[in-house]
């Protein structure tokens, strides 16, 4: 008897535990779900986005090619000299055949005398013999050694004139003088360089090609180019000039258009971006570059949509109790670019509502809303930002 009592009270002293455990875990439980009621939910992420469009695409070739003159030589010497004067000053406008240097032609102009004057006896010895000749005084041989010997000494004279007239310095073509340092008094030596001459008014721009698409280029195409000396001002030019050979090391092929310069702003060794019109339009969804995420694993885009079904019941919504837009990472492939554009060609449709900045805030399922005051660079044809 007092073995079942002993039982019984173990067993309600056992219950009472249990009981107190439960009411604490309950309690517990009440204290836990209070905090997580009250903590803040998690705010929507603001992001710039764009709806995805079609826009129409003149495929392109591009190159990079360097800018030459229709004439242009760095004028020199053919023989030595002392300068004695110049005639003209640096950045001067000349025309074919114009004096620009005189060097000192005093001991060849005596010399050309002395020959020439050796030269008219010469003459008039084979004149007088050929009197004595007709009179039977002479020989015929010596006639005939008369005139060798003139011969010889007219050679002479023409040696040493064109001696004298390399000792003045011509434009061998007209055009725009550069910067010279040459100064009378100052000797100079056969080859030294004197001053460039430049024909600016039309310029050649050179540049290559892969071997690939030659067959896309023909004599009378148009081009487009441009320098990051002149920002947003294109220059139209024309190919004239397709090599025959192809570069064995590279496989590129040398090309060569023929480009109106009537304002000179082109000059000669500047680099210059070329395109070329290439086929017909073309029609590409169009994204802004930002939008792409590029992985190894491939592109990827953030589209941003309405929550659907039972996600839009526990859906974060705004103040106007509007569900927010959801992201969903969605992979594409990428087309050409131009610009600050790139085509895309598989992934998304037209109308769908893409991210363009924002991206490292989001994964699959993040609440996103969308600010647009600050939209990432969008041009098919950017310029310089910098003034």
């Amino acid at each position: 008897m007092a073995k079942r009592l002993m039982t019984k009270r173990m067993l309600i002293m056992v219950g009472c535990v249990i009981l107190l455990i439960a009411v604490l875990a309950f309690g517990k439980f009440l204290q836990i779900k209070k905090l997580i009621a009250s903590a803040p939910k998690p705010a929507a992420q603001v992001v710039t986005a764009i709806k995805v469009e079609s826009a129409e695409w003149q495929p392109q070739l591009s190159s990079v090619g360097t800018l030459a003159p229709v004439r242009g030589v760095d004028v020199t010497t053919e023989i030595a000299g002392m300068v004695r004067e110049v005639r003209f000053k640096s950045g001067d406008e000349v025309k074919a055949g114009q004096v620009l240097f005189e060097l000192n032609a005093d001991t060849d102009v005596a010399q050309l005398r002395s020959l020439q004057a050796a030269a008219d006896l010469a003459a008039t010895t084979l004149k007088r013999d050929k009197l004595q000749l007709a009179a039977q005084a002479i020989s015929q041989a010596q006639v005939d050694s008369d005139e060798a010997d003139l011969k010889s000494k007219q050679a002479l004279v023409a040696q040493q004139k064109a001696a004298v007239d390399k000792k003045t310095i011509r434009a061998p073509f007209a055009g725009k003088l550069g910067i010279t340092s040459v100064n009378p008094g100052q000797y100079l030596e056969p080859g030294n360089k004197l001053v460039t001459l430049q024909t600016i008014d039309t310029v050649y721009v050179d540049f290559f090609v892969p071997q690939k698409q030659l067959s896309q280029l023909s004599i009378g195409q148009k081009l487009n180019l441009s320098s990051d000396a002149w920002p947003g001002v294109g220059f139209a030019a024309k190919v004239t000039s397709i090599s025959p050979k192809v570069d064995s090391a590279t496989r590129n092929v040398q090309v060569q258009a023929t480009v109106p310069n009537a304002k000179r702003q082109l000059l000669p060794g500047m680099f210059a971006n070329v395109s070329l019109d290439q086929g017909e339009l073309k029609k590409y969804l169009t994204l802004p570059q930002t939008a792409i995420t590029y992985n190894p694993y491939g592109s990827t885009v953030f589209v941003l949509a309405p929550p659907a079904g039972d996600a839009a019941k526990d859906a974060l919504k705004d103040d106007k109790g509007q569900p927010y837009l959801v992201a969903q990472q969605v992979f594409v492939t990428t087309g050409p670019t131009r610009g600050d554009q790139v085509a895309i060609l598989t992934g998304v449709k037209e109308g769908q509502t893409v991210v363009t900045s924002g991206q490292l805030k989001l994964k699959n399922g993040t609440p996103a809303t969308i600010d647009n005051k600050v939209q990432p660079a969008n041009s098919p044809n950017p310029t310089p930002q910098e003034k």
